[in-house]
């Protein structure tokens, strides 16, 4: 049998030399020099923002805030722009894809893009001091009570409280299952608070999707504030799945006067910007419900920048994205349904919530 690695005399030069390093198994890959296309310039406004989820004026006033900390300090071997940097985050935000194939929309290999990732993530989560406030100033408070208080006369509220399940891949280890949520998916359990305009002003991301919600809550800085009267009078609304305290109102188990029945309706109406707002966050950055896949020490990172992002969309009055499928918000917005076991006159928190009944009962 011919030897599959010889060449006949036709062989030109360069076959010979060809077969001669397949002989030697030293076959380098040929570099391939992808071109990079200009993102910002190329697509007209909407199909930009279609892409990235921001319009081109947010994108702009983002890069200018995060410029100095991203970009690299020479143009050595053709370092990426700090803008291209930020457009591939923006669209690995905006699909949650593969990094090869975000490489691909950005012309560079995917070790690049999960550099460039990395480093602009990090760079916007930290403006979450910026973006992402609980109000604190007695005028901060006020405003934020005046917008939950035209959504349905619920008085004092200055926050709706929420947990959404984050999807992950498995992060390995011993504790993995400890990620493991009641759904049988790995997550991180999300705790947001929200204002009547869907704007996150308080966000933690580090529980496994395994935590219950009012454990996240009751370990939580803004608990503390409340427990220590930091917040004087201002109230927080949540659903069933959290302890009535005096600081927090949630809904009746049973309503039998038509008191109850209007503070039950009126606490959901004004507790509904926590829901919306998961709705728009996981529409705008769709990385939040198709799954976060990379390393977990990433995965909060992503979270909390995505939140700053949602929040910048909303000062700039953004489009809100389109809805996603009933079924598709629903698997992802989960929340722990099972009430926490409520008697109405069982103790002082109780009390409290009795005072906000006889309060409806006098509209």
């Amino acid at each position: 049998m011919a030897n599959i690695y010889s060449s006949s005399d036709s062989d030109s030069d360069d076959e010979q030399v060809i077969n001669f390093v397949v002989r030697l198994g030293r076959i380098r890959k040929v570099p391939r020099i992808q071109i990079r296309k200009d993102h910002f310039n190329y697509w007209d406004d909407q199909e930009f923002y279609c892409r990235f989820r921001l319009s081109k004026e947010s994108v702009t006033n983002l890069l200018h805030s995060i410029h100095d900390v991203i970009k690299h300090p020479t143009n050595w071997n053709h370092a990426l722009t700090s803008m291209e940097m930020l457009l591939i985050t923006l669209r690995f935000f905006a699909t949650g894809s593969f990094l090869i194939v975000i490489g691909d929309f950005g012309g560079v290999h995917k070790s690049t893009v999960g550099k460039a990732i990395n480093r602009v993530t990090r760079a916007i989560a930290n403006l979450r001091e910026e973006y992402i406030k609980f109000p604190q100033t007695e005028e901060e408070i006020s405003i934020v009570q005046q917008g939950f208080y035209q959504l349905a006369r619920f008085p004092r509220v200055v926050g709706a409280l929420d947990c959404t399940h984050i999807k992950i891949k498995s992060p390995g280890g011993e504790n993995a299952e400890i990620y493991r949520n009641r759904k049988n998916f790995f997550s991180l359990n999300v705790q947001t608070i929200a204002a009547s305009n869907l704007k996150i002003i308080n966000i933690v991301a580090r529980w496994p999707g395994s935590a219950h919600d009012s454990t996240i809550f009751r370990n939580s800085e803004i608990c503390r504030k409340f427990q220590n009267a930091e917040m004087e009078r201002a109230i927080l609304v949540g659903d069933a799945g959290y302890p009535i305290q005096n600081f927090l109102m949630t809904p009746l188990a049973v309503t039998n006067t038509i008191a109850q029945n209007l503070y039950n309706e009126s606490l959901i109406r004004t507790r509904n910007p926590v829901e919306r707002s998961y709705g728009v966050w996981k529409r705008r950055f769709p990385i939040l419900s198709n799954g976060i896949n990379l390393h977990l020490r990433m995965v909060p990172w992503v979270i909390v920048a995505t939140a700053v992002l949602h929040n910048i969309a909303i000062l700039n009055d953004e489009d809100e994205p389109p809805p996603l499928n009933l079924e598709e918000q629903r698997a992802f917005d989960l929340a722990d349904d099972v009430p926490v076991a409520d008697d109405v006159n069982r103790n002082n928190n109780n009390r409290a919530r009795n005072e906000f009944i006889a309060y409806f009962a006098n509209l």
